[in-house]
């Protein structure tokens, strides 16, 4: 199968030799770039991902004439993996497609590189994005640098790796409301993920608002039943009045707070208080 046609295509319905294709297309160094960045793109899917392709991914990260745009991709393409196996452990390893050793190496790898002020930024910013995804002590210190910096880029980052590291609940309200749309979006993620009581009204606000961007309002959505379950039913019940994704996060909002089990009944039309 052509690999662009892999891209538009769910990763279960993929051939089996896919994750074939993706190494040897990582390994080829004179294999067109474009290529390249989307086989190390495809390369971090649960479905393909295993210890040679993590070995590919971390090759092209330290090679110093590799493409900016490819480190860096192959930097964040090695985040759900690491997440993954943070979360489960190894206690049970065909649960987790790498073994330990490939764990540590990625952490170790990207540790070095993050610290190497040589490597360009916005490499170095990939690979923290990547790096939290299985929290270590130095990620609140890079966090917090990131945070402070005048480069709106690396605050960006900072936001986003937020939504992971936990102890950074002042800043993440001071950005709910910057103007960058990104880190506010971002914001709005960590605010819910942490469940950040003080960002209630914020959170509201944009649910409710009749001016908002799609990814946002879904964010909010999201935020909103984690932050005040209780409190968030009469909200998010409005919601399953509008139509599309919007109706499927309000009702998945709802049922993940257990709000639309206790308070909800069915009825022919829908659901009623």
């Amino acid at each position: 199968m052509d690999l662009k046609l892999l891209k538009d295509t769910p990763p279960w319905e993929w051939p089996k030799d896919a994750g074939k294709m993706f190494l040897e297309i990582l390994n080829t160094y004179k294999a067109d770039e474009s290529d390249r960045l989307l086989a190390a793109e495809l390369a971090g899917d649960f479905i393909v991902i295993n210890d040679e392709l993590v070995d590919a991914l971390l090759s092209i990260l330290s090679n110093r004439d590799e493409s900016e745009l490819l480190q860096g991709k192959a930097a964040i393409s090695l985040g759900p993996v690491l997440e993954h196996a943070h979360t489960d452990g190894f206690e049970k390893p065909d649960d987790v497609p790498i073994n330990k050793q490939t764990f540590l190496k990625i952490q170790e790898v990207l540790y070095k590189f993050y610290m190497d002020d040589n490597v360009p930024k916005s490499v170095r910013r990939r690979i923290l994005e990547a790096a939290v995804r299985a929290p270590q002590d130095w990620h609140q210190d890079a966090i917090r640098v990131a945070y402070s910096s005048n480069d709106e880029d690396w605050r960006l980052t900072a936001v986003f790796c937020m939504c992971y590291i936990r102890g950074f609940d002042d800043q993440i309200l001071e950005t709910l409301g910057c103007e960058n749309p990104d880190i506010h979006y971002h914001a709005v993620c960590a605010a819910g993920n942490w469940e950040v009581d003080a960002a209630w009204s914020h959170i509201t606000e944009l649910v409710t608002s009749e001016d908002i961007d799609k990814p946002l309002l879904l964010a909010a959505i999201d935020a909103l039943g984690s932050i005040r379950p209780q409190e968030a039913g009469d909200i998010l019940f409005d919601l399953t009045k509008s139509d599309d994704d919007i109706v499927d996060a309000a009702y998945e909002a709802m049922a993940m707070t257990g709000v639309l089990d206790e308070d909800y009944d069915d009825e022919e039309d829908g659901f009623i208080h």
